[in-house]
């Protein structure tokens, strides 16, 4: 349950859950069928299909009165899940 770490709630995002398309940040060692368990048990709905992106973390500088900090973003991995047709996730339900 672990390989889960937060739903994505972006505009495009949101305008795929309509056709059952889902999206989760998930922990960069998670693999497909982790995530796909890891759904199923947590939401009670039957994945189709998994897809997964890793994403590298982008180099940033900020200017302070005394130095230049630089460093980089965190790296993370994002999840595209499709659930079964008829079945909904609902993020809202528990706010």
């Amino acid at each position: 349950m672990a390989t889960l770490k937060k739903p994505l709630i972006t505009e495009k995002i949101s305008a795929m859950n309509e056709r059952g398309v889902y999206g989760f940040a998930v922990e960069k060692t998670a693999t497909k069928p982790e995530i796909k368990r890891a759904v199923e048990k947590m939401y009670g709905v039957k994945v189709l299909d998994v897809r997964t992106m890793r994403y590298a973390g982008k180099p940033k500088t900020r200017y302070t009165k005394t130095k230049i900090v630089s460093g980089f973003s965190a790296a993370y991995k994002k999840a595209i899940v499709k659930v079964a047709e008829g079945e909904i996730i609902d993020f809202y339900g528990e706010i």
